[in-house]
């Protein structure tokens, strides 16, 4: 899981450059204005759900599109992935297009079943000869890992670190006012992974600059195709996720009601991921409640219909492009025609108990194996030839056995199977079990499936490529669960292939009602549901035990993704004895001097005393940070690092260097007089500053009500302020006599939250 960490820089634009000269000079903008107007672009920075409530009030729009256009995008990866996994075999000779069951069986996307038969005389195998077939199997694979690492490559971005806390420590008073240099960049590969982890923390109010660009869009798509074809235990599920949060981006950005408030736009990718994984799995209802349940943190009631509608439009064009070639959306339906008995409940535990154990010991020795095998020099800055490393590890131990050796979605198709139907009892499984002479060498080759499944997901998981951990850990789960079945012969082995596929899922993923639904939908299978049930709640409670952490939220951490889990962190903080106070947020006064602005009577300060604080800010390394602006040392407001960086570099164009701008309105008594400075504005007091002619406004852009918290209050109070409110910055004050002693911002709290965590 060794993914590289992020991080970014950030750039903003607040007013339509048309009226921003009249707008700043010759007018008084008011507060409603100034937010109707705003522009700004958050890189890497925790986003404000009150700003943006308080934005959206000024906007009502409305919005078309993006649900068809996901769709096609995830129809073309599963039309071309089959076909190219099947080149690794063989070709179509009558089209070479045409994965080897649309050649055999006249099933083509597009189009209905045209006919059946077992006749495969259309698909050319490349040799009979054993060893050619496995020397081609795999050189095909190492060809297409090649080509998904190289294109993934194309996606890296090397961003400015940005770490809670950097710049926060104390320095010799002789050295206070010299700029630190800006700690070394970061690099991601944004195309790389499921991208689910990412998305979390995107949802979750911290943005990933260029994350959902439609460079990312094509490189996801064309790297989770042939990153697939290779037969490599991973599952483009996941990345259909992110692809179709992509699409939803690249849309709503055309329309201002999306493009400049990420509250709205977070509502609308909710939506675009409960698409994605309808699309992935052919499950509306359980991709609404994937979405709800383990990717948005913020999911108001609106959403769910909204995300509900946007999945049924997504299950209809899916239905209608049929890439399965069936006609329907169930993508492995099954008929097994009897029920199972109360003692079988016990069975389906001890498949989740099984489940559960796997789900732990995964993400330890996952992390682990992504630690120490990563640390060389030659994987960590050849990630190419890692891929090429586990293709030919994957081909090697997996061609040789017949369970495994075809896709993921096959596998697991092949294993959920009912011999009792006329349909199926001549597939490869069927007959193996029905042999006498070589049943224990068909449990052999499940028992070997399942091993090798298992370790090869452990290497797997990390690399740089498009990738998913769903279809991986179902395959593992089938195997195991048919295997059991061998042993319980009052109903068909197939049911316990589909309990452990959800339970060795909801281990690793921690995944529960929409794990649940989605098994449902998958199957079409509605009497299995207690079971289904029963294995994944004893999954979940088993990994829990052995693990705090499922697999999305380790791959946050190993990434550094900030992200703030409201139940995690309120346990944390309630498990601390004596109970922590919001005074242990506070930053050091050096960090405090250098964010606090101490405007005079006139209410302005100087531009170059500005100028100088944000390259002091921009030198911390916190991206979302800001000025708090106070009198006397009594708060006035606070301005935020965009908002400063935009009025200075774009809006004070307009205006001399020496300016003073205005940051609180009108001055209190009409005079003119320079601001008492500290630190750094001592050496500023020299400057000669112009009169009003040229003044620059910027006390549209500053909160005048930041929301406030004294020093003695509990810790629990910041945490549900900055969770359940959605800030991006809170100000602390002195108990009695209010005057400001610290600023606390979403990064902070996240850092201290870690730090507990680690304890």
């Amino acid at each position: 899981m060794a993914y590289g960490e992020t991080a970014s820089d950030e750039r903003t634009g607040l007013l339509d450059p048309a009226v921003r000269k009249h707008s700043i000079i010759h007018s008084q903008q008011d507060q409603a204005s100034s937010i109707v107007e705003s522009h700004i672009s958050k890189d890497e920075i925790a986003l404000d759900w009150l700003h943006d409530l308080v934005k959206d009030s000024y906007r009502r729009r409305l919005i078309h599109g993006g649900k068809g256009l996901r769709t096609c995008v995830a129809f073309l990866v599963d039309v071309a992935e089959a076909t190219l996994s099947d080149w690794k075999i063989g070709y179509c000779i009558k089209n070479p297009l045409l994965n080897r069951e649309a050649c055999c069986n006249n099933k083509t996307p597009l189009f209905h079943l045209a006919g059946a038969g077992e006749n495969c005389d259309d698909f050319h195998i490349w040799s009979e000869r054993y060893w050619g077939s496995y020397s081609i199997y795999v050189a095909f694979a190492l060809c297409f890992g090649i080509v998904s690492a190289s294109v993934t490559l194309f996606t890296k971005r090397a961003l400015p670190a940005a770490a809670p806390g950097h710049g926060d420590k104390q320095r010799p008073p002789e050295i206070q006012t010299e700029l630190r240099p800006q700690v070394a960049g970061k690099s991601i590969f944004m195309a790389a992974g499921s991208g689910i982890p990412e998305l979390k923390t995107h949802l979750s109010g911290f943005v990933i600059p260029h994350f959902l660009d439609a460079r990312v869009l094509v490189v996801k798509a064309v790297g989770a195709t042939f990153a697939v074809a290779t037969g490599m235990c991973l599952g483009k599920e996941g990345p259909f996720v992110h692809i179709s949060a992509c699409v939803g981006y690249i849309v709503a950005s055309r329309f201002s009601r999306y493009r400049d408030n990420g509250r709205k736009m977070r509502e609308l990718l909710s939506a675009a991921v409960a698409a994605g994984m309808t699309v992935a799995f052919g499950a509306p209802i359980g991709g609404v409640l994937f979405s709800y349940e383990e990717i948005s943190t913020y999911f108001p009631r609106k959403t769910l219909w909204r995300a509900f509608l946007c999945s049924a439009f997504a299950a209809m064009v899916l239905k209608a492009l049929n890439p399965n070639g069936t006609g329907k959306l169930v993508l492995f339906e099954t008929h097994y025609g009897t029920n199972y008995l109360a003692y079988h409940y016990l069975i389906f535990a001890l498949i989740g108990v099984v489940g559960g154990i796997w789900g732990g010991f995964f993400c330890k020795l996952n992390f682990k194996w992504s630690k120490w095998f990563r640390s060389y020099p030659i994987i960590k800055n050849h990630p190419v030839f890692e891929i090429f490393l586990v293709v030919l590890v994957t081909g090697l131990l997996q061609y040789p056995n017949p369970l495994v050796r075809e896709p993921g979605d096959a596998v697991i198709k092949n294993l959920l199977v009912d011999c009792r139907d006329t349909r199926t009892q001549y597939s490869w499984v069927c007959l193996h079990e029905a042999g006498d002479g070589s049943s224990w060498a068909y449990v052999g080759w499940l028992v070997y499936g399942c091993l090798v499944k298992l370790v090869l997901t452990i290497i797997t998981f990390g690399t740089k490529v498009p990738s998913g951990i769903i279809i991986p850990a179902m395959d593992a789960g089938s195997l195991f669960g048919r295997l059991v079945g061998q042993w319980i012969g009052t109903i068909s082995p197939g049911i316990f292939a589909m309990v452990g596929a959800g339970a060795f899922l909801a281990g690793v993923s921690r995944m529960t009602i929409s794990l649940c639904v989605i098994l449902f939908e998958l199957t079409g299978e509605l009497e299995y549901i207690i079971p289904y049930m029963l294995a994944i709640l004893v999954a979940k409670w088993v990994a829990d035990s052995l693990s705090d952490e499922g697999v999305y939220d380790l791959a946050q951490s190993v990434l550094g993704h900030p992200f703030l889990d409201p139940d995690h962190a309120m346990k944390l903080v309630q498990a601390q004895s004596p109970p922590h106070l919001v005074k242990k947020l506070i930053p050091p006064k050096q960090t405090m001097d250098e964010i606090t602005v101490n405007v005079g009577k006139d209410n302005k300060a100087p531009r170059l005393l500005l100028e100088k604080k944000l390259d002091l800010l921009k030198n911390r390394g916190l991206m979302d940070a800001g000025l708090a602006l106070v009198q006397n040392g009594m708060l006035q407001g606070y301005l935020a690092q965009g908002e400063l960086e935009f009025g200075l570099g774009e809006l004070g164009k307009v205006v001399s260097q020496n300016s003073r701008i205005r940051l609180l309105g009108n001055s209190v008594d009409g005079s003119v007089g320079h601001n008492e400075v500290q630190d750094i504005e001592i050496a500023l007091n020299d400057v000669s500053y112009t009169d009003d002619v040229d003044d620059l406004d910027l006390s549209p852009f500053v909160d005048r009500t930041p929301l406030t918290l004294t020093e003695t209050a509990p810790m629990e109070y910041a945490v549900e302020y900055f969770a359940k409110l959605g800030l991006r910055h809170m100000m602390v004050t002195e108990e009695g006599t209010a005057r400001l002693v610290g600023v606390i911002i979403k990064k902070r709290l996240v850092a201290y939250l870690e730090t507990l965590h680690n304890e």
